[in-house]
């Protein structure tokens, strides 16, 4: 069984003293590593001197740079006691890579195993692993927890959109793990094959890897007729299980247990109040191999600390509103990516893609959106077409306070690919 109620429904001052031990804990075996023991002596910090959760402040911060440049540093065990690595995708730069001991990979897929449980798999479920395999943690991590839970795992990998149709049908596929656009881009070949999705003994979904809004989940759950749930995880702090949504949809349940969540002001680097927007900084509590200290994702979300219906009492993690490092600057204002989803997203004349262009004419930033437009919208009627780019750039206007430049295409017109959608593409180096 792994609905934990002894640790998932703990009270608060039982859930800070678990905590606060285990904080205690991995700073004593941080120190064990070349990496922490220098910036932990330099700091001052001893677990004696780690007497509340607050003066988890007092360790410095650990950046994904550090990890780059020290990575074998921050192990806390030889080599010949570690059985994996996984690595970040390096979206963003370099990968980071992290080990893990056969205690870590287990108590990883229980966190998964929780996780899932909590949004109703059980054993008996098939579950269709439509995320990649290898170094990326998605795959692997929930194909563990599927297993660990009792479910019949097929490990279908990213990708072969027509083979996860077949699969589907043949298995008789009741959870799915998929990356949100994907899901979408897949409707398109259900439609080639002429299957209904909703016509798959599918009920429950987890959706990740990507930002997205409430308005596309709620598109795949209507296009597949199931529910679909949001999850967080980096592989950092293992890969998914993380935080994870419950059946009231309302945020993601933190597993304080296992991670000592904060969320800072990302301009001062203190503590952001309940409800406010900061930056992610989470600490391993259990990990034994790589322990990781504070560790700054560049995530930028809110956490909720009320009660939740669902009986669970650990802190509800918000959507992911975007990155510290993936901001874009307009004309001195700064967007996120996912502000233009959530626009786009809440119209229903809107098919499942889009495009955003940033160029640069005669020194001046240029944004220009190219939205798809479902098939029943896109007429040759120039006046309504007119009109809903009209409403489209107002919707955006209001939303970002910059002015873009939309243009309205046919569906299936833009780029589309199996993996994580490209939705931004910047050339104002070019110009």
């Amino acid at each position: 069984m792994y609905w934990d109620k002894a640790v998932e429904t703990l009270p608060a001052g039982e859930l800070e003293a678990l905590q606060l031990r285990r904080l205690r804990e991995t700073v004593a075996r941080a120190l064990l590593s070349p990496f922490y023991r220098e910036r932990l002596e330099a700091a001052g910090v001893t677990p004696e001197s780690i007497r509340s959760l607050e003066d988890v402040q007092k360790i410095p911060l650990t950046t994904k740079d550090d990890l780059r440049r020290r990575g074998p540093d921050f192990l806390t065990v030889p080599k010949t006691e570690l059985v994996r690595l996984h690595a970040s995708s390096g979206t963003t730069g370099q990968a980071t890579v992290i080990y893990y001991t056969r205690e870590d990979i287990e108590a990883w897929a229980d966190l998964v195993a929780r996780s899932m449980y909590m949004t109703g798999v059980r054993p008996g479920d098939v579950f269709q692993n439509m995320m990649g395999y290898g170094l990326f943690t998605g795959g692997l991590g929930f194909h563990y927890g599927g297993e660990r839970l009792g479910c019949l795992t097929i490990p279908a990998g990213a990708g072969n959109s027509a083979r996860q149709i077949q699969l589907m049908r043949d298995h008789g596929a009741t959870v799915i793990h998929i990356i949100p656009s994907y899901a979408l881009y897949l409707l398109n070949h259900f439609e080639a094959l002429g299957v209904d999705p909703r016509d798959l003994p599918l009920r429950l979904a987890f959706i990740g890897a990507e930002p997205h809004s409430e308005d596309m989940r709620r598109r795949i759950e209507a296009a597949y007729g199931l529910k679909a749930f949001n999850s967080y995880g980096l592989s950092e702090m293992n890969g998914p299980g993380v935080a994870f949504e419950c059946p009231e949809q309302n945020g993601m349940h933190v597993w304080e247990d296992a991670f000592l969540m904060e969320v800072l002001d990302p301009g001062t680097l203190t503590p952001a109040a309940p409800g406010t927007v900061g930056e992610l900084v989470f600490t391993n509590l259990t990990r034994r191999g790589m322990p990781l200290l504070r560790y700054r994702t560049r995530d930028l979300a809110s956490y909720d600390d009320a009660p939740c219906p669902c009986g669970r009492r650990m802190k509800r993690l918000s959507r992911i509103q975007g990155r510290t490092d993936d901001m874009i600057i307009i004309k001195g204002v700064n967007i996120f990516p996912l502000q233009i989803e959530q626009v786009l997203m809440s119209l229903p004349e809107v098919h499942t893609n889009y495009l955003v262009e940033l160029s640069r004419k005669n020194f001046n930033d240029i944004m220009t959106v190219k939205v798809e437009v479902r098939e029943e919208f896109f007429t040759e009627d120039l006046r309504q077409l007119n009109a809903l780019r009209k409403r489209i750039t107002e919707a955006l206007k209001s939303e970002l306070l910059v002015t873009p430049v939309v243009e309205l295409v046919e569906p299936h017109t833009l780029p589309a690919g199996e993996g994580k959608a490209v939705r931004l593409v910047d050339r104002r180096s070019e110009g």
